[in-house]
Order: structure tokens, then sequence, then C-alpha cells
């Protein structure tokens, strides 16, 4: 029986790959690697757990979130539209991937791509280039594509069947959407981008922090996801809860070096500021800024509690007419 070490995002293509491979009967280990970037909320990341055991696949993660951070910072190949730099992503997870196929003592590493269906990434050249980046030449298997590209030395051995594997090819997911209903998947998410770096605004996010600490810290790249971020002029950041879902998130954040403010009296964001010496300055703008996205936008005075270690130390009176002078601190929209 072969045995594939299959790259697996979550996605609808790494999902097909590998259960297109497990209905060949070939043994498939799942691996997810995880980098900070990706879509995948718990709830989904469980539901791939889920998909692992209903169809008897190995499903196992890597945490990749340091290395990965290197490479996004300087990647060899470039970004793409935004700040994704997909052609080293990939040939960094292949390598991996490829660790884990010779420890197992696996016989090929699988990957959902599908030519010519992504501009930077999946291109016949960039997959040449990948196989011989990674020192896996033969080794790397496309099994919707399969028939598009060259054997592949599993198939060449005839431990994977060639002739039942795909040809896809193109931007469409037609073609996929139509294998899933055969192989009895329906519960995938939309077809679309799946990694936060291919997000315009996030990806402005994440270039501003970077210039402002090369050294970010895993909580600093974290609340990336959550709110409108704004960086006062002291180097503090902050940021505001857009509805009860981003508040929530936001509270995972709160610790020593951050200090809360909240609307009283009247609904409101969450609003933090990151940071151990925060001015006052900085605290008066912060509160302007959560009381011009609080339910007391129209009102000529708003009072903003401020929180340190739990105990509420100041409580400002601020016109949130008055944000509009700080617009200019925004980062993205």
């Amino acid at each position: 029986m072969a045995h594939a070490i299959a790259l697996f995002s979550g996605g609808l293509d790494s999902s097909l790959s590998i259960l297109g491979l497990l209905r060949l009967g070939v043994k498939v280990t799942a691996i997810h690697f995880e980098t900070s970037f990706g879509c995948l909320p718990v709830a989904i990341k469980a539901g791939l757990r889920s998909l692992a055991d209903q169809y008897g696949f190995e499903f196992i993660t890597q945490d990749i979130k340091a290395e990965f951070l290197e490479v996004l910072k300087k990647p060899t190949f470039g970004y793409g539209k935004n700040m994704n730099p997909c052609i080293d992503c990939k040939i960094m997870m292949l390598q991996k991937a490829g660790e884990v196929m010779r420890q197992r003592g696996a016989d090929c590493v699988v990957t959902g791509e599908v030519l010519g269906q992504r501009p930077m990434s999946q291109q016949r050249h960039i997959f040449n280039l990948m196989e011989k980046r990674t020192g896996l030449k033969g080794y790397i298997l496309r099994p919707l594509s399969a028939l598009k590209l060259p054997p592949t030395i599993v198939e060449t051995k005839g431990l994977i069947d060639r002739n039942r594997l795909y040809g896809f090819t193109g931007r469409s997911r037609k073609p996929q959407m139509a294998l899933a209903k055969e192989l009895g998947l329906s519960n995938y998410p939309a077809p679309a981008g799946g990694c936060l770096l291919t997000e315009p605004n996030y990806a402005k996010r994440l270039k501003e922090l970077l210039s402002h600490n090369p050294e970010p810290t895993p909580n600093d790249i974290a609340i990336l996801k959550f709110g409108r971020h704004f960086r006062l002029p002291e180097g503090n950041k902050v940021v505001i809860g857009r509805d009860q879902a981003d508040n929530e998130g936001l509270r995972g954040f709160i610790g020593h070096e951050t200090t809360v403010l909240e609307p009283v009296g009247v609904k409101g964001p969450l609003t933090l500021i990151i940071g151990k010496d925060v001015s006052k300055e900085g605290i008066s703008i912060a509160a302007t800024l959560c009381a011009r996205y609080s339910d007391g936008r129209t009102l000529s005075e708003v009072e903003v509690s401020v929180t340190r270690n739990g105990c509420v130390v100041d409580t400002l009176s601020v016109n949130p007419s008055d944000a509009e002078a700080y617009r200019a601190f925004m980062i993205g929209v």
C-alpha cells in the first residue's frame, strides 16, 4: 500500500486530493501547518479532525509560526498582490512535509494544487522550481492535475494508478465541486483565499507592524485579526472593537501592558492601548476614538472609563467629534 504525506489546509482542493487517494486505497497522513496567518478558527480546525475520523486518515499539525515569520519578512521569491509570499510558503511546507515523508518511510508528498489556478504559485514552471528547491523531484504528487503533469515516481512504479487521477486546470472550481459531490464531501469552506496575507487590509496592518517592530510577539500578530487599529504619535497601538465578537476577542489580549477603555452609560467598543508607557495625551486620544465608535457618537460629551490591571484609574469626558483629527492615525480601514 502506498503511503502519502498530504498538505491539508482544510480547503476544498486539499480535501479532495486526500479523499481521491483514499478511494484508491492509499494510506494518507494529512499535515496542517500552523503559521498565524490561516483563516481557520478553532471550530473549523476541529472539523478537520472530524473529517479525518470520518474517512479514516491520520491528521497531524505542525507549528511553524516562528520559522514562517522569518520567511515572511524577506521572501526569496517576493510577495503576491499583498503580503503573501506564496512560493516561499509552499516551498517551506513541502520541505517540512518531505522530512515527515522520510521519517515515516512514506512514498510521496501530496498537495491540492491545481495547474493554472493561481497566477503566482500554481504554474508549471513554479512547480518545477518547487521540486528543485525542495529536493523532492518526482515525489510531489498533485492528484487534481496529475494527468496534465509528468508522472511521479509513485505513478511510474504503479503504487498509485495514474489513470484514476484527475486533469483539472484553470481557475474554475466547478470540476472540484462536482468531484466533491461524487465523493460525498458536502461540508467544506467556500472556494476562496484561506490566507490572511492575501487580504489587503490585514496586509497593511502587518506591514505597518513589521516596520514599527521587526520582532513582534505572537500577541502582536494575533491581535491584527481584530477591530480597528491606530498608531499613536508616541508609538503605542490602539485597537477598537467593531462589534460584540471583536470585543470578546480583544478581551483575550488584556494584560499588564494594556490599558482598557470603555464608554460609560452608552453601548460601545472595548478599546485597548497596547504598551506599558502610555501618556495622558495617548489616553485622551484613545478615549476620544472609543467615544467616536460608541452609540454616543452624536453627543457633545461621552464619559470613558480607563482601567489598568483590573482597576479603574480614571474617567474622562471627551467630545466624539474631536476624533476626526485622529483619522490619520488609522492603520488600514
